[in-house]
């Protein structure tokens, strides 16, 4: 037989037990109205005043992202639902019920108190992800990985006094049994705990960055990272779309990180134009001294030529040929000129190497490649300036008496056939006039 208790017993109010009721329920009612006002003033408290008084305090002292990511996150309510869950848990026993009853029901409110801290931890920690992220470091690095271990930590403390509690044994027995299932664990967390060891080694060695543009071809990801996370890296591609990377890839294969090219100042140009190979030919003297009025050749031509005329003077000591003698072409006047060209332009990067060389002759022609870096590295601005200077190049070569290789099209055909049947059509005409 269980021992009947009073609430005058249980408050250690005996002076009042007069005035009471002896009939249990009204009792009982009478403590559960006694709950009812220790939780409402429990939840005033903390959700009223304590919030108000925490938000006060962050704004005095000029934090007021953190009051903004604390009310986004949550963190007040969930602090204002667990404060009343302790109070009934720890005051369920003013019920005058029978022991055995009420046990289980304040490890219930518990239960429900260790949830609701545990929620509250895992919004503090959303809530510094978002302050982070809105600083001027947050921008380029994350410690989205790091708020996520911590998270899975708080659930995993969490899941085990909540398991604790429900089965009423000490969190020390469970966590010694965790012991047989570390290879299960191992294995299930497998993922985790790579993607771990890469957001760590990535961070430590400034790897990867928000912002940072990445080249994966192997994932198919061309564009700007916009989300580092533990699990996986987000890259947003030219064309809008989204590849998602998992975060160890990134760490053990091999991908392409413009993030230097950006801070260098200068962005490469490296193109090619393929000449006509029949279009290249020594310069006249007439051509030498016509193409001398280009301010960015007078230079190059003056000094050629005084190299040359000196050279060709040995050659005339020794009685050779004039067909031994050096003369100026077309083609390596031109290479002069964007050489020049490139060097005066203002949006060229003068710090950095620039080069004209004439590559290997191939079936489509004679490449000569243009090397040099812009000041601007914006796609946009690199994309004109490149489209500037090569507009330049091509309208220059016809006066280096240059052409442009180009394939026949199907127009140049008609043409060509065009022609050879209208200088055919003359001699059948007159042979058919001798017939008649």
């Amino acid at each position: 037989m269980v021992e009947e208790r009073t609430l005058p017993d249980l408050l250690g109010w005996q002076r009042i037990e007069g005035y009471l009721p002896q009939d249990l329920w009204v009792q009982v009612l009478a403590g559960i109205a006694m709950l009812a006002l220790l939780v409402w003033f429990a939840s005033w408290i903390t959700s009223g005043v304590l919030s108000s008084l925490v938000r006060r305090i962050l704004k005095v002292a000029g934090k007021d992202e953190w009051a903004r990511a604390l009310v986004k996150r949550r963190f007040v309510r969930n602090v204002g639902y667990a404060v009343p869950m302790l109070v009934v848990a720890a005051n369920l026993t003013l019920l005058p019920l029978d022991p055995t009853f009420l046990q289980p029901v304040a490890r219930l409110f518990l239960m429900a108190f260790c949830a609701f801290v545990t929620m509250a931890i895992v919004s503090l920690l959303g809530a510094w992800q978002d302050v982070y992220a809105n600083s001027s470091r947050g921008r380029t690095r994350s410690i989205k990985g790091y708020i996520e271990v911590g998270k899975i930590g708080v659930w995993a403390i969490g899941f085990i006094v909540l398991t604790s509690i429900l089965l009423d044994q000490s969190p020390v027995l469970l966590l010694s049994g965790l012991g047989a299932l570390s290879a299960v664990l191992l294995l299930v967390f497998k993922d985790t705990l790579l993607s771990l060891v890469a957001s760590t080694q990535m961070s430590s060695n400034d790897m990867l960055r928000i912002g940072d543009w990445i080249e994966m071809k192997q994932a198919n990801a061309d564009g700007f990272v916009i989300d580092i996370a533990l699990h996986t890296v987000k890259v947003q591609n030219w064309d809008k779309t989204v590849t998602t990377i998992p975060t160890y890839k990134l760490f053990s294969e091999s991908y392409r990180n413009w993030r230097q090219m950006f801070e260098s100042g200068g962005r490469r140009i490296k193109r090619t134009l393929s000449l006509d190979a029949s279009s290249v030919r020594f310069l006249t003297p007439q051509e030498v001294q016509r193409l001398s009025r280009f301010v960015l050749l007078r230079d190059y031509l003056q000094d050629k030529q005084r190299e040359i005329e000196a050279t060709n003077q040995e050659f005339v000591r020794a009685g050779m040929d004039e067909v031994n003698y050096r003369r100026l072409t077309n083609i390596g006047t031109f290479r002069a000129y964007c050489m020049a060209y490139i060097k005066q332009h203002k949006e060229v990067h003068q710090d950095m190497i620039q080069m004209v060389r004439m590559m290997e002759p191939t079936a489509d022609g004679i490449p000569v490649e243009v090397y040099c870096f812009t000041d601007k590295t914006a796609w946009v601005d690199h994309e004109r300036i490149q489209g500037d200077i090569f507009d330049h190049f091509l309208a220059i070569l016809p006066e280096m008496g240059l052409r442009l290789f180009q394939s026949p099209t199907g127009r140049d055909l008609s043409l060509g056939l065009s022609l050879a049947a209208e200088s055919h059509r003359p001699s059948m005409d007159m042979n058919d006039s001798l017939k008649s």
